[in-house]
């Protein structure tokens, strides 16, 4: 045999030595630490609608009673709108208008500052509208438009719904995990079967991976200018949209 032919036949006896090493790496004990994840998106079903009423005028007791006065009948005004609308009045607030400062001038000698003097008085106060009934949320939302001033909208989802996606969000992290468990057991040569799932740490509390900003519940807001609404107000236009929820785990599995 010849120089040459023996280096080639050692190079390829190393090759198959390091190659039979590499396939017999055990496995067997060995424990892999597999975060999942669970994602769902599902249309909104509740609206929180939040609605103001701001006066001004000289004397403060008559701002207070017009804001008093267009509250109450948008409050009447809503409830026959959508009876099953649930309403929470907040935020009534009460502030005085100082007069302008007098300008000063080159020529004029600094003089003491002085106390503006009150030359009138805002008042106002917030109502807030949960409903679930989206169909009618337009034609609600006009009818007190004429008295109140719509200061912000923001869909989401009910308590009702939000329990009923939990047990499905439950189901596709766990799912998750488990076509991740089988991704790995492949990747190493062994059955799924022999893996054995020894911790389910949901939502990742025991820190075996970095936890992921959490994602913003979706949401839809509106904003409008606080000025004095026309008597009549035609209908909005609503897009209630949907909600994206995610659930992390954080699965132990040990081979056998």
């Amino acid at each position: 045999m010849t120089p040459t032919r023996k280096l080639m036949l050692g190079a390829v006896l190393a090759t198959a030595c390091i190659a039979s090493q590499a396939q017999t790496v055990q496995t067997t004990g060995t424990t892999v630490v597999v975060p999942a994840n669970g994602e769902l998106s599902v249309p909104n079903d509740q609206a929180r609608v939040t609605l103001q009423v701001e006066e001004q005028d000289k004397d403060k007791t008559v701002a207070a009673s017009r804001v008093n006065q267009k509250m109450k009948q948008g409050i009447d005004t809503l409830k026959r709108q959508d009876p099953q609308a649930t309403l929470k009045s907040y935020g009534y607030y009460t502030y005085a208008i100082y007069a302008e400062p007098q300008p000063v001038t080159p020529q004029q000698p600094r003089q003491p500052a002085k106390a503006r003097p009150i030359v009138g008085w805002r008042v106002g106060q917030y109502l807030e509208m949960t409903t679930q009934n989206l169909a009618a949320l337009p034609r609600t939302v006009a009818s007190a438009q004429s008295l109140l001033s719509l200061n912000g909208l923001q869909f989401g989802l009910s308590p009702a719904a939000t329990k009923k996606m939990d047990a499905a969000l439950f189901d596709a992290t766990y799912k998750n995990l488990e076509e991740r468990i089988g991704f790995i057991a492949t990747s190493m040569h062994r059955s799924p079967s022999d893996a054995v799932l020894d911790t389910v740490d949901f939502e990742g509390s025991g820190n075996y991976a970095p936890m992921p900003a959490a994602a913003p519940m979706a949401k839809a807001m509106m904003r409008s200018d606080m000025a004095q609404e026309a008597a009549s107000v035609a209908e909005p236009s609503f897009e209630p949209g949907e909600s994206t929820v995610n659930m992390r785990l954080v699965g132990r599995v040990r081979f056998k």
